[in-house]
């Protein structure tokens, strides 16, 4: 009885597997894979650079 529950278990996380890969390399998530691809480089950099305190005391 256990070999048939194991031999179910294991077809079952087969067919999610496939069912994950199937999904991962479908035509219909290219676009959002694409937009997730481009992510890091929509970031400007300059954002995250913070003015010193002294600097700004210097141009009142």
């Amino acid at each position: 009885m256990a070999s048939f529950i194991h031999s179910i278990w294991t077809v079952v996380v087969l067919v999610i597997f496939l069912g994950i890969v199937a999904w991962a390399w479908s035509g219909r998530r290219k676009r959002d894979f694409d937009e997730a691809a481009n992510l890091p480089f929509e970031h400007d950099p300059t954002e995250d650079i913070e003015q010193p305190a002294n600097k700004q005391k210097d141009s009142e």
